[in-house]
């Protein structure tokens, strides 16, 4: 089997556990690998990085969001896999290997997996916290009132950003929501890793929970954008 390269791409603005995320990456068992940490303008705490410069490529950029920090790692990127890590989650050493080796056996092109939820020292809190579903019909469903996919599981091949396009800059909270929306549209078949290889970190500064109001209005207008093909999908797959 063929041992083809992997970009992890970390947007990273401010936050103060992005040594842990950088750290993380570098720890993979997975050797193919290439580090992209995208500084979407940040003001602080960009010396956690000076460590880990001469191992990985340190970008910097306007700030523009989450959204335009991926599209710029991924334009970047050399790997013919991409991986998305949060500047304050952390990849499991195996994390790459494991969801590569599994991606690369079932010819899948795009998958997400389990995770634990951890704290803000670290602590576990939550293990394998994914939603798991019965059926296809069941995780199509799921998309009317959540976003089911963790973003930073995700692990795509580049062959889907070439069909897809980029992260929807204008959209500041819900741009993987919106791209998941777009690669199930399409057809694409969104494969599901049983293993917790991330650890998603909850804490009082992530954007998420310091903008549940917005993020929840965001998700709404984006749904609305795609609930008519998203029932019909529904209608086809059945189950």
């Amino acid at each position: 089997m063929s041992s083809p390269l992997v970009s992890i791409i970390i947007p990273f603005y401010n936050d103060g556990y992005v040594n842990q995320a950088v750290a993380s990456a570098l720890a993979q068992t997975y050797p193919h690998i290439e580090i992209i940490v995208v500084d979407d303008g940040s003001t602080a705490n960009q010396h956690l990085l000076d460590p880990y410069r001469s191992r990985i490529h340190y970008l910097g950029k306007a700030n523009g969001g989450t959204a335009s920090a991926l599209n710029h790692g991924i334009r970047m990127s050399n790997g013919e896999y991409i991986a998305w890590l949060s500047s304050d989650d952390i990849f499991y050493p195996h994390k790459v290997a494991g969801q590569l080796g599994h991606m690369m056996t079932r010819g899948a092109l795009i998958s997400s997996t389990d995770f634990d939820l951890i704290g803000a020292g670290g602590e576990l809190l939550k293990p394998q916290l994914a939603v798991k579903f019965a059926s296809a019909g069941a995780f199509l469903r799921g998309l009317h009132t959540f976003c089911p996919i963790n973003g930073c599981t995700v692990m795509m091949h580049r062959s889907v950003v070439d069909r897809i396009g980029w992260f929807n800059e204008a959209l500041r909270y819900t741009q993987d929501y919106d791209y998941w929306m777009r690669v199930i549209l399409t057809g694409f078949d969104f494969h599901f890793v049983n293993s917790p290889l991330t650890a998603y970190r909850w804490h009082a500064n992530s954007g998420t929970s310091r903008h549940l109001d917005q993020v929840n209005a965001e998700f709404a207008m984006v749904h609305n954008w795609y609930v008519h093909s998203l029932n019909g999908l529904i209608a086809r797959v059945g189950g």
